[in-house]
């Protein structure tokens, strides 16, 4: 499948002028962003602890973890490249009955349900439960997320997702959150793919795709699978974060 057209793989790769560190960003769920030595979740006790620079670590309550997110790249010598084209452009995502899951999966009666109770693009959820689980129902991430749609504590206790692993209930959560990102960032498909990996504030701190390696392939390889269909354009849209939705297609 091709990609759309706004996005080229060079576009998606942030230029450096200096060799990479690595870090891990833990991100709390009351905003807190912690860089990290490296993590460890305890399953048993629901906790993960945090390794800092020069020694030492904490445990924190898993259910404070709103992500975490591996390999940042230092930004103080970096080009963050705009990643949709010279134009911001945004696209309808809504549901419609020609854009159906990908892959024939088990679970694509599920998505569909989902997909079309809430408004969202079937095709970008199924493309998403793939890049995230493989469609297994019950993957736990060495980060803690967990299900279909590796929903970490947090989101899922946002989201009232009492049952993790059970799909219905793990869809259901994960595409009420993906229809926040997607009111959120205007229909953005780049911005909401990053933001369902990295975080909207990291999405918004850097004003496009954050330049980190786990994102920027995350966001690529997605799109390898799924293009949004060109309809519904509005450009440039409105910026980050003023919930704008673009029009219904007229077609």
């Amino acid at each position: 499948m091709t990609r759309f057209p706004y996005l080229a793989a060079a576009a998606l790769s942030a230029l450096l002028c200096a060799a990479p560190a690595r870090a891990e960003l833990v991100v709390f769920s009351d905003g807190r962003v912690v860089k990290a030595a490296g993590y460890e979740v305890f399953e048993p006790e629901q906790e993960l602890e945090v390794r800092l620079h020069g020694g030492g670590s904490y445990r924190v309550d898993l259910s404070l973890i709103e992500r975490i997110v591996e390999d940042e790249v230092e930004v103080s010598e970096v080009v963050v490249q705009t990643v949709g084209g010279p134009d911001e452009v945004s696209y309808d995502l809504s549901y419609k009955d020609e854009r159906q899951p990908l892959f024939g999966s088990a679970y694509d009666a599920i998505i569909r349900a989902e997909a079309k109770k809430n408004d969202v693009d079937a095709s970008l959820v199924s493309a998403l439960i793939r890049a995230e689980s493989n469609y297994q129902p019950r993957a736990v991430s060495r980060k803690g997320a967990r299900g279909l749609m590796q929903l970490m504590p947090a989101t899922a206790k946002r989201l009232s997702v009492k049952k993790p692993f059970d799909p219905a209930s793990n869809v259901s959560g994960g595409v009420r959150y993906l229809k926040e990102l997607l009111k959120r960032f205007q229909h953005r498909p780049e911005l909401v793919l990053a933001a369902y990996n990295a975080g909207e504030r990291a999405v918004e701190t850097y004003g496009g795709v954050p330049p980190y390696r786990e994102t920027i392939g995350y966001v690529k390889k997605i799109l390898s699978w799924w293009t949004p269909a060109i309809v519904a354009t509005v450009s440039p849209a409105a910026s980050p974060g003023s919930g704008g939705v673009p029009p219904e297609s007229s077609n």
